[in-house]
């Protein structure tokens, strides 16, 4: 199993569609006891939240956002823990809008403190 995502800053590798989550967007994960949960903010999402479980290298987590055009919305994803040759932590994610048509993939990485 991957390390632990406690205290890790994650942000997508490219931008989604306009109006979503991108490459300005960070997410600051929580971990405990089978627990995830995390807080994200940047590019068009004002605030976001994230909560669910891990089993093993799974995730499986609902999400809901507050965008800058004030409109609210929020899905469901499901994503595996990979760690990098480099020691950062992968998400590799598949989602779903519930509360709109749409659904994809995408990919998020920790972020170093460098890059932030």
């Amino acid at each position: 199993m991957a390390r632990s995502l406690d205290g890790l800053v994650l942000a997508p590798v490219t931008d989604q569609a306009p109006g979503q989550v991108g490459t300005r967007t960070r997410f600051t994960y929580h971990e405990r006891q089978g627990e995830i949960w995390a807080e994200y903010t940047g590019g068009d999402v004002v605030r976001g939240h994230l909560v669910g479980t891990r089993e093993g290298d799974r995730l499986d987590f609902r999400y809901v956002q507050l965008k800058r055009d004030g409109t609210t919305s929020s899905g469901h994803c499901v994503s595996t823990v990979v760690e990098l040759p480099d020691g950062r932590v992968r998400l590799e994610e598949t989602w779903e809008w519930e509360s709109q048509r749409g659904d994809g993939t995408s990919v998020v990485e920790q972020v170093t403190a460098h890059e932030d």
